[in-house]
């Protein structure tokens, strides 16, 4: 429809900048409010690292509700019944870790899409569509053009086959794991390293090529101004506890000397 305005899915794809928060520690109920004060779009829940159940989960989802600010969760790996679960309880974005193959990247996007795009099984009348009895072929539709997937670059392997990864159909936004990734390159934390570098715009050449969204999560606003340079454009803010450490080492530090 003309003026109709584009959701989270498609600014990201049409290379918009989009702007939330990763969360690994703070799993409570103002947190999305808080940061959606913060000026964040989207807020992504971590359960690879973190040790976020999915009850919790489902809770932290519906606080999103009402209030302009998505909810999306890093699953602990890409497997159907990580994929499936997260989705069902109402996040609206799911990030998988270390996506190595074409093959790891379609089975995420059969999982997060309805037929007969994918494969995921279909519930409705549950929290992922806030508990309404309704149209559902409405309801897999709005469903399929809102969720978000968001596929990890993080390991060699991963970037030898990034083309191949970012052509699947489905996958919205391929985000570098940047510590992971010097890791499984053999330069632990050289960030400024050629190969390194060299990586990134291998990525980003991916991506734009096959039009599909940039991630990255920036500890500064140094790392987004240059991030943003390179040609990202999908941003979250992180850690959530590194950010509050050093908030509060920064007020206390005159008293200390």
């Amino acid at each position: 429809m003309i003026g109709e305005s584009k959701n989270l899915k498609q600014r990201a794809l049409a290379g918009d900048i989009v702007s939330g928060a990763l969360i690994f520690e703070c799993f409570t109920p103002g947190i999305a409010q808080i940061m959606k004060n913060a000026g964040c779009e989207f807020v992504l829940y971590d359960m690879e690292h973190a040790g976020l159940g999915i009850e919790t989960l489902k809770m932290l989802c519906a606080t999103c509700a009402g209030i302009g600010i998505e909810p999306m969760v890093r699953v602990p790996r890409g497997e159907y019944h990580f994929i499936a679960r997260a989705l069902d309880v109402g996040a609206r974005g799911v990030m998988v870790p270390m996506v190595e193959s074409k093959a790891q990247a379609e089975v995420i996007s059969d999982a997060m899409r309805y037929p007969p795009h994918g494969r995921r099984g279909a519930g409705f009348g549950f929290a992922h569509d806030h508990y309404v009895s309704g149209n559902v072929l409405e309801t897999m539709k709005n469903a399929d053009a809102r969720n978000v997937a968001i596929v990890q670059i993080e390991t060699e392997r991963g970037l030898d086959a990034v083309d191949e990864i970012a052509a699947v159909d489905g996958i919205d936004v391929l985000w570098v794991g940047h510590f992971d990734l010097t890791n499984f390159l053999g330069i632990p934390g050289e960030f400024e390293n050629p190969v390194y570098v060299a990586a990134l715009q291998r990525i980003v050449a991916a991506a734009r090529l096959n039009r599909k969204g940039l991630g990255f999560m920036p500890a500064s606003a140094a790392w987004a101004t240059r991030y943003r340079a390179l040609g990202f454009n999908v941003f979250g803010a992180g850690t959530d506890q590194a950010i509050l450490q050093g908030g509060v080492a920064a007020i206390l530090a005159p008293l200390r000397k």
